[in-house]
């Protein structure tokens, strides 16, 4: 348990949308740039009940701030144990924390698959397993998961898994479920597009939705396909299911903001001219959590399923949306 915090602040509608060091430099005066990150990656902050790790997220209006300057420091790269979902010799199930790369990029060094790859030694040394040959247990990333959206993937442990597993992503014959909170009144629907890399700004998009389609696609257009069912209606907002059925990049933030209802916390693709459902309401990330998870075994072809509820910044914002939608 920690400590009682040095810090224990409700986010003002000045203050929402801040990143967490900059919060804390003004609530700790005096306080550098460098210590602020810090305190974040040292796992002395917590934002509804969460530690934020990354100090690019920001805080949304409501959101209770706690600071524990004198708690002890998480060590180096920390992911909880009960992160490890699931571990067999041909693969494993993790529960990704937001804030998270899934694989190292442009040298990062504390990504998941580094991290669980630690985690699942540990585990695995304590119950006399060991690794292979001694190395340590290898790890293949077969799907990923954007920095900031928590939930559940699958690495393989070998080639056979590793291809077997990739085979079934290509078939479309795994679930895998997200649950987000969108702006405005969400519908019902699937969304089919070709995505590009460049959809005439820069971004990743739709292939003649951000500009108007001339010609045939371009050789990297992929096809792209959600669907989307509406679980509960909020106060400006939409708690919505997402199925996918192929498993581009970035895919389902870009169907849902086309369809004019961008997730909350959503900062890069978010239509210049959405007004649906009012202002846009504030969330430290996007929130988007990946629930659950069904593939066959890639050894046996047992039938494999796994769900998990959204973290606790997920949790907060949307009883405060419920506690907005009682009181009026």
């Amino acid at each position: 348990m920690s400590p009682d915090p040095t810090i224990d602040h409700t986010v003002t509608a000045a203050e929402a949308d801040r990143t967490v060091p900059a919060l804390l430099r003004e609530l700790l005066p005096g306080t550098s740039w460098s210590t602020a990150k810090e305190l974040c990656r040292s796992g002395r902050v917590y934002v509804d009940g969460s530690r934020v790790l990354d100090p690019a997220a920001r805080v949304a209006a409501g959101s209770r701030v706690e600071i524990h300057p004198d708690g002890p420091a998480l060590p180096r790269g920390p992911l909880a144990p009960e992160a490890l979902v699931h571990f067999d010799p041909d693969l494993v199930v993790v529960d990704k924390p937001a804030g998270l790369l899934t694989a190292p990029f442009a040298g990062e060094r504390d990504t998941l698959v580094t991290l669980t790859r630690t985690l699942l030694g540990r585990r695995e040394a304590a119950g006399g397993t060991g690794g292979a040959g001694g190395r340590g247990p290898a790890l293949r990333v077969v799907q990923r998961l954007d920095k900031e959206t928590s939930g559940l993937l699958v690495f393989a442990r070998s080639i056979g898994a590793e291809r077997e597993l990739q085979r079934q992503l290509g078939e479309h014959t795994v679930t895998r479920r997200y649950l987000a909170l969108v702006h405005g009144a969400a519908r019902d629907g699937t969304h089919e597009t070709l995505l590009v890399a460049d959809r005439g700004d820069g971004r990743r998009g739709s292939w003649g939705v951000f500009r108007r389609a001339k010609g045939e696609p371009p050789p990297n257009a992929r096809q792209a396909i959600t669907h989307v069912r509406v679980v509960e209606r909020l106060p400006g907002a939409t708690l919505v299911a997402c199925e996918l059925e192929t498993g581009r990049q970035h895919q389902i933030r870009i169907h849902l903001s086309e369809a004019g209802h961008p997730l909350l916390g959503e900062r890069v693709y978010v239509p210049a001219d959405r007004r649906e459902g009012g202002p846009l309401l504030q969330a430290p990330r996007p929130m988007l959590h990946a629930t659950l998870l069904g593939f066959a075994h890639p050894r046996n072809g047992r039938p494999m399923r796994f769900e998990t509820p959204p973290p606790a910044d997920f949790l907060a914002l949307l009883a405060r949306l419920r506690q907005g939608a009682r009181s009026q």
